[in-house]
């Protein structure tokens, strides 16, 4: 079984330019994202174009052609893994052609949607997406917060880790920004 500590030492090594680190952290980095993105995709239609699998690739594709970049550590990877793949999310929801704001759609809080991801649909998506982009312009460290937790499935430490501040600190993003998207995702 690899640790967490095993999967940092691949990366810190992949970052260096070991290839051989690489070739051995894509079987445990792509079973993680395949369990990431089967959580965001289980609401999707069947047959619907973007699987699970497809997401993973995506995302996989664009992280390992990545230059430069130095990995602190696993949450630090699967934190900017969780930013690739919200922007492959929201970049297929906008090519469907959704309504802005989920026009017709029932709306869903976030505290729900993370119990129940399959109740977010892309429209919800597309709001989500715009309602973090107005987060991250009035608090952008409570926009990450989000971002990591739900688009990244990561727990409160990793996030703390990943951002380099306490848990009570991310606990109390969390709940503020969750709290703030609720007033902006609510119907008005």
């Amino acid at each position: 079984m690899t640790t967490s500590a095993n999967v940092t030492q691949l990366l810190v090594a992949w970052s260096g330019g070991d290839a051989a680190a690489l070739e051995a952290l894509t079987p445990v980095i792509q079973h993680e994202l395949h369990r990431l993105a089967a959580r965001q995709m289980a609401g999707e239609r069947p047959g619907h174009l973007l699987q699970p699998t497809a997401l993973v690739n995506e995302a996989y594709l664009r992280l390992v052609n990545w230059r430069d970049v130095q990995w602190q550590n696993r949450a630090h990877f699967f934190g900017t893994a969780a930013q690739v793949m919200r922007r492959v999310l929201v970049d297929v929801a906008r090519s469907r052609g959704r309504a802005k704001r989920g026009r017709g759609q029932v709306h869903v809080s976030l505290t729900e949607a993370e119990r129940q991801p399959a109740a977010m649909d892309r429209a919800d998506l597309l709001a989500l997406d715009e309602a973090l982009k107005a987060l991250e312009e009035v608090d952008a460290r409570k926009s990450r917060v989000v971002e990591l937790r739900y688009f990244g499935g990561l727990n409160l430490e990793e996030t703390a880790l990943v951002m380099g501040v306490s848990v009570a600190t991310v606990r109390r993003d969390w709940s503020l920004a969750r709290a703030w998207l609720f007033r902006e995702l609510s119907p008005k």
